[in-house]
């Protein structure tokens, strides 16, 4: 067991509750993988907490931290400094501690998710993506394909939502949600960021029956890694990304800023986060 010092880099995660979060044990997994002196700890803070306990880990010393529903929004106006990402966004995820005392943040969802996308043999530039959904994840993914050059299209239940997140994109097409599956045939990749087919939401039918033969279909939920619309995909023998690769390479960013190592997403990661999941 590796054993930490007086001089550890400590980080955290932020969020109430906390307990579902699997960013401690990734980030710890690092820690021992790379020999470094630190931790990475979780910890449950409710919201009218949120702004004394960002001052307390700067006063002691913390780099920073992860920060996970509901204190997003809350840590964007915390910050100092946002990059274009999180402007876009008006929330951040992962936030650093500078020695001036100066709070950093960004919002590292969609980097995470077109990074998977690239480790599993994906390049987004050109390609036609729809995009299932139009929420805070939605708009993360979103942007971040546009900034890589896909042209993206969103649909979701609600319409208006969707004609918003178009607007606040500034770029960017609309689909009915009634009529989407029967568009499939026009589009490159599928991306889900709803909750639909998480475990313990609702249940829901995925119709593919119109996606070409070389559609790419994905899902940022990842419990269960294997959800109802990639099931439906590997059924017709469609190419699948699973959402715990989005998960991993999220982190990545808040680690290396907050330990000074840029870690590898790797299968050994993977299973490891990934056995956790079945527990």
């Amino acid at each position: 067991m590796q054993l930490i010092t007086g001089k550890a880099k400590i980080a955290a995660v932020l969020g109430w509750p906390i307990e579902h979060s699997r960013s401690p044990l990734l980030h710890n997994f690092w820690l021992q993988r790379y020999q470094i002196d630190g931790a990475y700890i979780p910890l449950a803070v409710k919201s009218e907490d949120f702004k004394s306990v960002i001052k307390g880990m700067m006063a002691a010393g913390f780099k920073g931290c992860n920060v996970t529903i509901p204190h997003k929004e809350a840590a964007y106006q915390c910050c100092d400094y946002v990059d274009e990402t999180a402007k876009k966004m008006g929330s951040v995820n992962t936030l650093w501690f500078t020695q001036d005392g100066k709070i950093h943040g960004t919002s590292t969802d969609g980097a995470g998710f077109v990074a998977s996308l690239n480790d599993s043999g994906v390049n987004v530039s050109g390609k036609k993506i729809l995009v299932l959904g139009a929420g805070g994840a939605a708009r993360s993914v979103a942007y971040c394909l546009q900034r890589d050059s896909a042209q993206v299209t969103i649909t979701n239940r609600t319409l208006k939502r969707a004609e918003q997140l178009v607007q606040d994109l500034g770029e960017g097409d609309i689909l009915e949600w009634q009529s989407w599956n029967q568009e499939l045939d026009k589009f490159d990749v599928l991306v889900n960021t709803t909750s639909l087919g998480m475990e313990g939401k609702e249940d829901f039918q995925f119709d593919l029956k119109n996606a070409s033969p070389d559609l790419i279909v994905t899902d940022i939920v990842y419990v269960p890694r294997v959800t109802p619309l990639l099931a439906a995909a590997q059924l017709k023998g469609l190419k699948t990304v699973e959402g715990l690769g989005m998960l991993l390479h999220q982190a990545r960013l808040g680690f290396t800023q907050w330990f000074g190592v840029d870690p590898k997403v790797d299968s050994e990661l993977t299973e490891f986060v990934a056995n956790s999941l079945k527990k």
